[in-house]
This record gives structure tokens, sequence and C-alpha cells, in this order.
């Protein structure tokens, strides 16, 4: 039963051994903890705004880089150009009826052919 625990003591030992050998020696009494650590970053970047001055805007900033607007001309219609010599001819026109081409002229109205023609059918074939 000795040996056992010996033996056991033994191997805690060289367990805890190779456990402290592969890690790095740290000052705990020295290094900050995570809270802090933290609170030392948030610190920075607060002080690192406040101190931060813009540029004032000038006027002559935007010079440059956007285009000037100018309003464009307002096209003409294309109805208005010849408006008053459009509607004298259209008063002096000639009024033009389906059906009275020929009689207007005087002469007398064509003969419409009838472009349908039927074939009589024999009755007797039936």
């Amino acid at each position: 039963m000795i040996s056992r625990a010996t033996s056991a003591r033994k191997a805690v030992a060289a367990v805890s051994r190779l456990a402290t050998r592969n890690v790095a020696p740290m000052r705990t009494f020295m290094a900050p903890t995570v809270s802090r650590r933290a609170d030392f970053v948030q610190e920075l970047y607060l002080k690192e705004l406040k101190a931060y001055k813009p540029t004032p805007i000038k006027e002559s900033d935007s010079v440059g880089q956007v285009a000037t607007f100018s309003v464009p001309q307002t096209p003409k219609s294309p109805e208005e150009t010849d408006l008053a010599s459009s509607l004298k001819e259209y008063e002096t026109m000639a009024v033009e009826v389906e059906g009275q081409e020929g009689a207007a002229a005087g002469q007398p109205a064509a003969v419409v052919e009838d472009w349908l023609v039927e074939e009589e059918e024999d009755e007797a074939q039936h």
C-alpha cells in the first residue's frame, strides 16, 4: 500500500513538472487584469476622439468635384413653328367625301364594280 502511495505521488509530481515547463512564466502582480486592459483601450480611444479636430468646410471645397447646374432651354414644339400658314392651308383644302370623287369635279360618278362575284350553281347537277 505504501508503495502505491509513493508511486502515485511521484507520478503527480512528474506531471506537474511537465505542465510547469510548457507554461511561460507570468508575473501576475504587474499584469493588468482583463477588465483594466479594456478600460485602458477605451480611455485611449475616448482621449483620441476628444482631441480630434476636423478641418472646417469651405465653400470652395466642392469646386472641381461637382458639376455646376444650369437649367436647360425649353424646347420649341414643332407644331408652333408655322401655325398661321398651316391653318390657312387647312381652310383652303377641298373636302373629300367617299363616293363623291367624280361628282365634285363635274364628272359622272364612276361605277363601283362588285369585286365579289358569286357563281350560279346548276341545281340540276345536284
